[in-house]
C-alpha cells in the first residue's frame, strides 16, 4: 500500500466500484496494475486501494482506489491515456455498474464547478469547522470501542471515516451553508 504525499496544489480523485462476488482476487491484481502504469505518468504521486475489509462496516465488494497527481493538467492526462482505457475495459467484466469518481481533498471538497477554488485560509477554517466535531463525535461514538485497537488500526480507521463523513455528509452542507462567505471577493 503506497502512501499519498502532500504537494501543493495536488489534485486526487477517488474512484469508487463494486466488484462481483469471486472476482475480488482478479480485480485487486488488475487495479495494481493500473496503478503501476499510473505511475509511470509525470506528475503522479501516489496511489492507494482500499479493500472492504480495510474498512469496517463497509458494505461487501465495494472498493476505493485513491489517486494523487500534482496538477489538474497531469491527471487529466492519466485520465485521457490509453493505458488507463485498456485497465478500465479489462475491468470491466469483474464490476457491477459504473465507477463513481470524486475529487477529493480540502479545497474540492468547498468548490463548485464554476468557481476558482476559495483561498487556502477559508479552506483550512471550513476544514476545522468540519472536522473538530466530527471527530469529536466519532470518539463519543466509537472511541471506546476502537481504545483497545493497536495504534495504526485505530487512527486509519477514524481517519477513514472522517474523510467519507467529511465528503458526503459534513462538507456539502458547510459548503452550502457558508457559500456567500466562501467564495466572497477579496474586497
Amino acid at each position: 500500500m503506497s502512501t499519498l504525499p502532500t504537494h501543493p496544489g495536488a489534485v486526487t480523485v477517488l474512484v469508487t466500484r463494486r466488484v462481483k462476488l469471486g472476482h475480488e482476487t482478479a480485480y485487486e491484481q488488475l487495479m495494481r496494475d493500473i496503478m503501476r502504469a499510473a505511475a509511470e505518468f509525470p506528475g503522479h504521486l501516489g496511489a492507494q486501494l482500499v479493500r472492504p475489509d480495510d474498512q469496517p462496516g463497509s458494505e461487501p465488494g465495494l472498493y476505493h482506489v485513491v489517486f494523487a497527481f500534482d496538477s489538474q493538467q497531469h491527471l487529466q492526462a492519466w485520465q485521457d491515456s490509453p493505458a488507463r482505457s485498456l485497465g478500465l475495459a479489462a475491468l470491466e467484466p469483474l464490476v457491477e455498474g459504473p465507477a463513481h469518481m470524486q475529487m477529493i481533498g480540502l479545497a474540492n471538497w468547498f468548490m463548485t464547478s464554476a468557481q476558482q477554488p476559495p483561498p487556502r485560509w477559508k479552506v483550512a477554517i471550513m476544514s476545522w469547522l468540519g472536522i473538530f466535531p466530527t471527530v469529536l463525535v466519532l470518539f463519543l461514538l466509537i472511541g471506546d470501542m476502537l481504545a483497545q485497537w493497536p495504534l495504526v488500526p485505530r487512527v486509519m480507521t477514524l481517519t477513514g471515516l472522517v474523510v467519507l463523513i467529511m465528503t458526503w455528509v459534513v462538507a456539502p452542507q458547510l459548503t452550502r451553508l457558508l457559500k456567500p462567505w466562501l467564495h466572497a471577493h477579496k474586497t
